[in-house]
């Protein structure tokens, strides 16, 4: 009975106690929280001005710290006004925009993934397409008058969407239906309308996606009723396949040109062709192995677009090859556009490896001025994609950078234009996969190509350079492959990073 009485006086004295604890803990969280409340009451309009100030000083990079790295454009840039009202139209007009743009994009996109398909894939088509229910948004808007008789607007679009898209994809391993989930889609639009007297007032309109912030797609890759590792390095074809798409069509200075009219003068608009970048390969150093009995077999793939890469000679067994062999590379907007340098491992029963890839931004570059430069490789230039920070070698290069004057840039059009044939006839004829293909060896068809001091392809036939240009075709300048979208819709243009399922294997391009 003791020991009864006891135990229920030890649990009521417990109970009292934590009791206690808590309303003194409650009673202190409240004074602390009365405290901040009189401080910031007290604080003079001095003071606010002086946090304001700082909270205004703050750079786009410091926002992106505070805020993560899909803040809307409206935040660091008051130019950029919301439009609410614009969002809660396009929630009501979006099922229709969908159902009737879906067919549109459909038959616009598919031959574009055959263009751009990467080696070792001989299919990319659409076997389901539907751009959901979930409209896209606009964070913000900006309108700006830069250029007399032009109107310049700027859309901070937004899109986590519910599409139901399947890819059927067929290499040369397997057939396999892909499945695209949870897309996300961050880019800055802009749209110039040309103006013009007569009615409806404008003439044309240009559409691309500004380069800055980078346009981004964000995905998850499913395979159905498989595993992605079915095909290897599958994951890594269709984020370049994307990616390629993206850059070559839309994202400026590459932009989408639609005369409103008949005999409308869209010169001003077209991109034309500033220089050409002359680069000669040097060597490489301390290249990373790839082969577990021998050495790596690397050459070099380089491109300012996408659509028109070339390549170097193979190096057999050497992780520090030298080729020294010249490219000449066509700029079309110098302040924005960079050389990509790719290299990889040749394989003879799988695919070739990628060992590394570096930037260099042509507007470093000065005119007429030879450089020699060093370019450390990275695993990737996706921030997203890099798994470490090893050591991968360097790449030594020497470029020359020669402005067009008006005559070269004419030449160099109609020269592109050829280039462009050429790669089609190449695909045709079946000694290229797709137009996207590196070319060298056996496929440099042109020599020297230099007319006019406009050199479209490599240093000659025995260096197996092969065909290289700004491509006016695949852009709006020339329409050769914007007419598929005039009259019916514009498509887009998106750099992009990806979530990952599965076990990616390492990608193969050449």
């Amino acid at each position: 009975m003791v020991h009864a009485t006891e135990l229920i006086a030890g649990v009521v004295a417990g109970l009292l106690l934590g009791v206690a604890l808590m309303a003194g803990w409650s009673r202190m969280m409240r004074r602390r929280a009365t405290k901040r409340v009189a401080k910031n009451n007290n604080t003079t309009p001095l003071q606010q001005a002086a946090d304001i100030k700082v909270l205004g000083s703050l750079s786009r990079d410091d926002l992106k710290k505070l805020c993560g790295d899909n803040f809307p454009e409206w935040v660091s840039f008051q130019q950029f006004e919301q439009v609410n009202w614009l969002n809660k139209q396009l929630s009501k007009l979006w099922p229709f925009i969908a159902q009737a743009a879906t067919l549109v994009v459909k038959e616009s996109v598919e031959p574009l993934l055959d263009d751009y398909r990467p080696p070792g894939i001989k299919s990319l088509k659409f076997s389901k397409f539907f751009l959901g229910n979930v409209s896209p948004k606009i964070e913000g808007i900006r309108i700006q008058n830069l250029q007399p008789g032009q109107i310049i607007v700027d859309l901070d679009f937004r899109w986590g969407g519910d599409p139901n898209i399947t890819l059927a994809v067929d290499s040369l391993f397997a057939s396999l239906p892909i499945q695209l989930t949870d897309l996300q889609v961050f880019t800055v639009a802009r749209t110039i309308f040309q103006l013009s007297e007569e009615i409806p007032c404008i003439s044309a309109i240009v559409v691309a996606l500004l380069a800055e912030p980078e346009p981004k797609i964000q995905y998850t890759l499913k395979a159905v009723g498989g595993s992605l590792t079915a095909i290897p390095g599958l994951s890594d074809m269709i984020d370049d396949t994307v990616n390629s798409i993206v850059t070559d069509m839309l994202q400026w200075p590459h932009r989408l040109v639609v005369p409103l009219g008949v005999n409308v003068d869209t010169s001003d608009l077209e991109l034309r062709p500033q220089g050409r970048l002359s680069v000669t390969v040097v060597k490489a150093t301390s290249l990373v192995n790839m082969e577990i009995i021998g050495k790596s077999d690397p050459y070099v793939v380089l491109y300012i677009r996408p659509m028109f890469k070339v390549k170097t000679k193979v190096v057999g067994n050497n992780l520090n090859p030298k080729w020294n062999e010249t490219f000449h590379l066509i700029v079309e907007d110098k302040e924005t556009q960079s050389v990509i340098f790719e290299i990889y491992d040749e394989g003879t029963l799988q695919q070739d490896k990628r060992m590394g890839v570096a930037k260099l931004k042509v507007d470093s570059l000065e005119p007429e001025k030879p450089t020699k430069i060093t370019l450390n490789l990275l695993q990737s230039l996706d921030s997203l994609k890099v798994r470490d920070n090893k050591d991968r070698g360097a790449l030594k290069i020497k470029v020359v950078y020669h402005p067009f004057s008006r005559e070269e840039q004419l030449e160099a059009v109609e020269l592109e234009k050829k280039a462009m044939e050429e790669r089609k006839r190449l695909k045709e004829a079946g000694v290229i996969g797709s137009t996207m293909d590196a070319l060298g060896g056996a496929a440099a068809l042109l020599g020297s190509g230099v007319v006019g001091g406009v050199g479209l392809v490599g240093s000659g036939i025995g260096a197996g350079v092969g065909l290289v240009g700004s491509g006016i075709e695949a852009v709006g300048s020339g329409l050769g492959r914007a007419t598929k979208f005039v009259g019916r819709t514009v498509t887009g243009n998106f750099s992009m990073s990806r979530k990952r399922t599965d076990n990616d294997a390492p990608s193969s391009t050449a």
